[in-house]
């Protein structure tokens, strides 16, 4: 791996302030609950760091009856599976920070969102979608090749939000295997109330040549970036960033990836006055 030290951890220490508030419909005391407030970050969970919200607002819902909880944005049930980041991506602004979102302990969505009954739930989904990651990068041998004790590390690192902890194993997840350096780079792509994309993709050409984020989204949608206007219409944000599309997928994919080893790829448009 071509690493670059300083990029992996202004990547991981990336944050998202955030307010949350209970659903009004829920509120269950006089007493009107104040919002909480939370540096939220990009590489992580929401079930990992929502327990100070729950309890925040425990007092003022109808703890006996309560069901499970699950956030909202805008009346868009929030997936807890996704990485936090990815779901500002899509759903959030920059320029309204802190980002609000609406807490409910009732009504569960459950056409719209996968069940979460515990942390353990999180750490199954994370591991399933970081050894789907190293089967397109490396037929799965890296991953297969580590201990149980390696796999708990990653896990931990997530959830205790250690980068050093985190990416000494997730190194060799990142490192070459034989002569190839990935056989297909792992990635998503996501796009407001569409369903998700993702295809097989090589980081090179067929005479050696690298092959870039253009051409990704040239194999991904190919109905929206082959015309010559869809960068000024789209917005595509990587880590919150909007990444030259000229960057080789190659080195997005080694340096920018989240967590499960993923580049997840979101895709809006562009709001009417930015260009």
């Amino acid at each position: 791996m071509a690493e670059d030290r300083e990029i992996l951890r202004e990547i991981w220490e990336g944050r998202i302030p955030m307010c949350f508030v209970l659903a009004p419909e829920e509120v269950l005391t006089m007493e009107q609950p104040e919002p909480f407030y939370l540096l939220v970050p990009r590489q992580s969970y929401f079930p990992l760091v929502t327990d100070k919200v729950r309890r925040h607002f425990s007092k003022y819902i109808d703890t006996e009856n309560e069901g499970e909880f699950w956030l909202e944005c805008e009346g868009q049930p929030i997936k807890w599976h996704y990485p936090v980041g990815l779901l500002f991506d899509l759903y959030g602004c920059e320029d309204n920070l802190p980002w609000s979102l609406t807490v409910h302990c009732q009504h569960f969505p459950d056409e719209d969102l996968l069940h979460c009954p515990s942390k353990e739930a999180v750490e199954s989904h994370f591991m399933s979608t970081v050894k789907e990651a190293d089967s397109l990068k490396h037929r799965g041998q890296v991953i297969n090749s580590m201990q149980k004790k390696d796999h708990k590390q990653l896990w931990m690192g997530i959830q205790n939000d250690k980068f050093e902890q985190f990416w000494s194993i997730n190194r060799r997840l990142m490192e070459s295997s034989g002569e190839e350096m990935f056989k297909h780079i792992p990635y998503r792509l996501y796009q407001p109330d569409q369903l998700v994309i993702q295809k097989l993709f090589r980081p090179m050409g067929e005479n050696g040549e690298k092959h870039t984020l253009k051409d990704l989204l040239d194999s991904a949608l190919p109905e929206v970036f082959e015309k010559e206007d869809c960068l000024e219409k789209k917005k595509v944000l990587i880590q919150g960033i909007e990444v030259p599309v000229c960057t080789p997928t190659l080195w997005l994919s080694e340096h920018f990836s989240y967590p499960d080893n993923f580049l997840h790829i979101a895709v809006t448009d562009r709001d009417n006055g930015e260009e």
